[in-house]
């Protein structure tokens, strides 16, 4: 099926016939195209599978192929690169904010792995709901609007949550005397 309207588009068949929705060409421009937005080498591989698995999701949802494959992938790449300097800058945000937490704060490192586990079994034995949003609000560092956009729930709904997982993180902090 993605075969057949592919070929309206521009040449999207993979030599040989094997089902590949991107031919060769087509692969070394999404190469190109996430190398150029500063995806590492060895992310290159993943980033190409992704292409491929969202033009194969858009035939099995019954939608046409893009009319210039070529073009598509090359802006789903584009878009995949921007996604990947993302999750770098939100990884490297969380990283300063739990270096910052092991600051003198706490001076031995016992403390600061007593702590460490204590919040981790905390977070284990919030309900799913107001652990994904605790962690997306302060390891993530997501604004409660865009929490909200995400999960598809109103902010007050988020804002709830925050407030019902940190009183309850607080409790199981001094219930365990780590605070």
């Amino acid at each position: 099926m993605l075969r057949g309207k592919a070929r309206r588009g521009q040449g999207s068949d993979a030599p040989g016939g094997g089902g590949d929705p991107l031919d060769a060409a087509q692969e070394r421009r999404v190469r190109a195209v996430l190398a150029l937005g500063g995806v590492p080498q060895a992310d290159l591989p993943d980033g190409v599978q992704q292409v491929r698995l969202r033009l194969l999701e858009r035939a099995a949802d019954g939608r046409e192929a893009p009319r210039d494959v070529s073009a598509w992938a090359a802006v789903v790449a584009s878009n995949l690169a921007m996604d990947w300097h993302r999750a770098k800058r939100r990884q490297e945000r969380l990283g300063e904010r739990l270096a910052g937490l092991r600051q003198p704060a706490h001076p031995s490192g016992e403390d600061t792995s007593l702590l460490s586990l204590a919040v981790a079994r905390g977070l284990d034995a919030l309900p799913d709901a107001q652990r994904q949003v605790i962690v997306l609000r302060f390891y993530a560092d997501l604004p409660v609007r865009s929490i909200a956009e995400e999960l598809g729930i109103p902010e007050g709904t988020v804002k709830s949550r925050l407030h019902t997982a940190v009183r309850a993180l607080r409790a199981r902090l001094r219930e365990d005397e780590v605070v």
